[in-house]
This record gives C-alpha cells, sequence and structure tokens, in this order.
C-alpha cells in the first residue's frame, strides 16, 4: 500500500502540470514565456527557503544550480521554444521521449537494469501522446524538433541527477534550492530578450499564483518525493498523465472536442503507466545512493 501511494502521490505532480496550459492561456499575457516562467520559479523558491531556513553551500550550491538549470531554466526555456515552433502535439510527442532518456541514463549514472518491459511502455506511452495530441496537419520544424528534444534530454538528466545527488533533506528543502536556483538563471534572460510585462490584472496574479504555489512548490516536493521513493524510470513514465489531463480539462473546462482517437490514446497512456509501473516494481531504491557514504547533514547547508 504504501508504494501504491507513493505512486499515486507522485503522479499528481504531472497531473497538475497538464492544467499549467489552460492557466497560461486563459489567465496569463502572451508573449512572455522567460519572464511567465521566471515568474513561476523564482517567487516560489525564495518562498519555500523562508519556510525552511536553509542554503546549500560548498559542492551543494555547485549541484544547486546544476539541477535548477536542468529541471527548470534550460527545461522551460526550450519546452517554449518547441512550444512556439512547433504544434503543440508534434511538441508534446517530441518531448514524450523523455521516459526513454531516462532509462538510458538511469542506466549510465545510476547501474539500474533496463527491463524489456520499460521500453515497450515507453513507446507504448510515446504512442499514446501521439494519438491524444497529434493532427495529421502537423508541421515539423527542425528547430522546434532540437528544442523539444533538447529539453527531454534536459529534464531526464535533471531527474537522474536529482536522484544520483540527493542529499539527506527533506523534499521540500530540496526542492526550494532547485526552484530558487533555476529563478536566479532566468532573470539576465528575462530581462535582456523580453519587454517588461504590462501592469498585472487580477485574473494575473491569480495565474502566476497558481503556477508558482501549485505547478511549481508543490508539484516539485511531491516529483522530487517518488524520485527518492520510487527511481527516475519508474517516476518518468507518470509525466504521460500530463498531456493526458490537459486534454481532458480542454474537454471539461474549455468544451473543446474528445475524438475516438484520444480517447484511445488516454487509454493507450494509461496502459503505458500500468506497464512502467509494473516493470520496475521490483527496484526499489536503496537507502545509500550509488555515488558512495551520504555526506553529513551539516555540512551540506547553512541556516538562514
Amino acid at each position: 500500500m504504501n508504494h501504491l501511494r507513493d505512486i499515486l502521490l507522485t503522479a499528481i505532480a504531472p497531473a497538475i502540470w497538464g492544467s499549467t496550459y489552460i492557466v497560461t492561456t486563459e489567465l496569463l499575457p502572451a508573449g512572455y514565456p522567460l519572464t511567465v516562467s521566471l515568474l513561476r520559479a523564482l517567487p516560489a523558491g525564495l518562498l519555500l527557503l523562508l519556510i525552511v531556513r536553509e542554503l546549500p553551500k560548498g559542492v551543494w550550491l555547485a549541484r544547486a544550480f546544476i539541477l535548477g538549470a536542468l529541471n527548470f531554466s534550460f527545461f522551460w526555456a526550450m519546452l517554449f521554444v518547441s512550444a512556439y515552433r512547433l504544434p503543440g502535439g508534434v511538441a508534446a510527442t517530441v518531448g514524450a521521449i523523455q521516459p526513454l532518456i531516462v532509462i538510458a541514463l538511469s542506466r549510465m549514472v545510476l547501474g539500474s537494469p533496463i527491463r524489456p518491459l520499460s521500453l515497450l511502455a515507453g513507446l507504448t506511452g510515446i504512442a499514446g501522446v501521439a494519438l491524444l495530441v497529434l493532427t495529421p496537419a502537423a508541421d515539423l520544424d527542425p528547430v522546434g524538433v532540437a528544442a523539444g528534444l533538447a529539453g527531454a534530454v534536459s529534464m531526464a538528466a535533471g531527474t537522474v541527477l536529482s536522484r544520483y545527488w540527493q542529499p539527506p533533506v527533506s523534499p521540500l528543502t530540496f526542492t526550494a534550492w532547485q526552484l530558487a536556483a533555476g529563478g536566479l538563471l532566468l532573470v539576465p534572460a528575462a530581462l535582456m530578450l523580453e519587454p517588461a510585462l504590462p501592469p498585472p490584472t487580477y485574473l494575473n496574479i491569480l495565474g502566476f499564483a497558481y503556477l508558482g504555489l501549485v505547478g511549481a512548490a508543490l508539484t516539485y516536493i511531491l516529483w522530487f518525493r517518488g524520485l527518492s521513493r520510487l527511481g527516475p524510470p519508474a517516476v518518468a513514465s507518470l509525466g504521460f498523465l500530463s498531456p493526458m489531463t490537459a486534454v481532458l480539462l480542454g474537454w471539461g473546462l474549455l468544451g473543446q472536442s474528445l475524438t475516438p482517437l484520444q480517447v484511445a490514446g488516454i487509454a493507450v497512456v494509461l496502459v503505458s503507466v500500468w506497464g512502467s509501473q509494473r516493470a520496475q516494481a521490483g527496484l526499489r531504491p536503496t537507502a545509500s545512493l550509488p555515488n558512495g557514504p551520504q555526506t553529513p547533514k551539516s555540512a551540506l547547508w547553512t541556516k538562514t
């Protein structure tokens, strides 16, 4: 039961990420992807730092910025480039390769065995996402495809390294470090590449609050908690739930159509997630990390 609870709690994160499309398009000003990403990450990270009052130091400061870049700054930047250059369906399908990359990186970095069922589930998940969001008229822009692949590699590397470098701190603290670092890295890019935001409306403020507090802080606490308990391949496969949730919310809240192919895609995605969890069921992460004994807690951070 504890394992099932861990899966369900972790699955909340990609399910909520599926709602961010509606929030972004309906509540936020268009054309400010880097600024939106900055305002999603940095305030949430700083708020969590105020709560935990623990700052990384030494090697963990550098690792926090590396993970912040992989999981947030670079990943979100590539995600928006892909979304702007490609139809939504193509961008989502390209990004769906991430679980397969996680399986390969987990083998190289963590020494995790590659299960044939995991590979089959990953390929099945890509097919399910394609059924959900891909249209026959979709165009392939090389820059958009490259950005989508770069974003998938970035998030996959961040997922695996978050497990490999996992410090003996709470998921709340680990999330605070990465969100704050990722948000800080986005500041110069947003200032140099985008104009200033217009005065925010009440709906804008509501949208930013949701993206930061729910779509970033809460979800990544659950995501990093799941990584420590389930392992990267099992957690990454839950990402297929994000486009499925987006399609269902579009149908339920915006009155968008739900075709028979999309219904089939939902079924395929669920089968893929189930298959991946079955493949990883016997591979529980151990308490000791693969990069040797844990660093003493007192050497990891300083109190603020």
